[in-house]
């Protein structure tokens, strides 16, 4: 009798474990080509010194110093744009076939979103440890304590971690990382713009004010500077997320991930089946 040769059981890994392999990988790619880190270390660097010194002169916020007006503002911006850099990986992975080898393993699909989300995560949390040094180099301080302090970083990450699914969505709708980049700047910058980020919004037309009062990205700064003791406190006249932008900044976190979630993971599974 000829025996039947039967291939050994895969040993099947947790999700987690799946998930920190992506991670790896993704990170493994930051190490051989270091330049992949300049979105967060120099350009958040200019950008603090930029507005810092050149536009910090022009723009008075009464009761606080502009440098401590201005990082969590930045810091603010730099998590938002998360979004932009896992929409950008995920769709170079699709294009260049990655996911389909990684199809062929015995690995969970959900694992490549999570450790793309996670590596996206460490890669912008980088450059918020950047921010945060250079900050203290010219003044910047947290003046509330170290538990709300830690707090702030954690809404942070809790934020761009909503955002990410955003990513995740045209990530996988797009067919090119030239398009992705280009739509997902057009969205980015002026969602961080038309906001508290780099100007207090009671110098803004009525019109544009009450825009940027209801922009989450004000929330999410609003929320970092009470945490930190940076900011301003809310005039009575102020739309309701600045008058609660801890809870506003939960509130759109929730928000956007219940919304991008389903959105993203349907989009996914159907580019990732094509």
């Amino acid at each position: 009798m000829t025996a039947v040769m039967t291939r050994p059981p895969i040993h099947q890994r947790s999700l987690l474990q799946q998930s920190m392999t992506v991670v790896w990988r993704n990170l493994l790619h930051i190490r051989r080509m270091p330049e992949m880190l300049l979105d967060v270390t120099v350009q958040p660097v200019m950008f603090v010194l930029l507005f810092a010194y050149v536009f910090g002169g022009s723009i008075n916020v009464p009761g606080t110093s502009y440098r401590e007006f201005l990082l969590p503002g930045i810091m603010a911006q730099t998590i938002i744009f998360s979004s932009a850099i896992v929409a950008i990986g995920l769709t170079s992975d699709l294009e260049k076939g990655i996911v389909d080898r990684l199809k062929s393993l015995p690995i969970s699909r959900s694992s490549v979103l999570v450790g793309r989300s996670l590596s996206s995560l460490i890669h912008s949390g980088i450059g918020i440890v950047v921010m945060s040094l250079t900050g203290l180099l010219i003044g910047w301080r947290i003046r509330d304590g170290l538990v709300n302090g830690i707090l702030g970083y954690l809404l942070l990450l809790l934020f761009g971690f909503s955002m990410i699914w955003l990513g995740i969505w045209v990530g996988s709708l797009m067919r090119s990382v030239e398009a992705v980049n280009g739509f997902m700047f057009t969205v980015m910058f002026p969602l961080t713009f038309v906001a508290n980020t780099f100007a207090p919004t009671q110098n803004m037309p009525g019109w544009l004010q009450f825009i940027a009062e209801w922009n989450p990205v004000s929330a999410l700064t609003a929320a970092c500077r009470e945490l930190w003791g940076n900011g301003l406190a809310p005039s009575a006249d102020a739309q309701w997320p600045l008058r609660h932008p801890v809870i506003a900044s939960i509130g759109w976190s929730i928000v956007f991930t219940a919304v991008f979630a389903p959105l993203a993971l349907a989009a996914f599974r159907r580019r990732s089946r094509d």
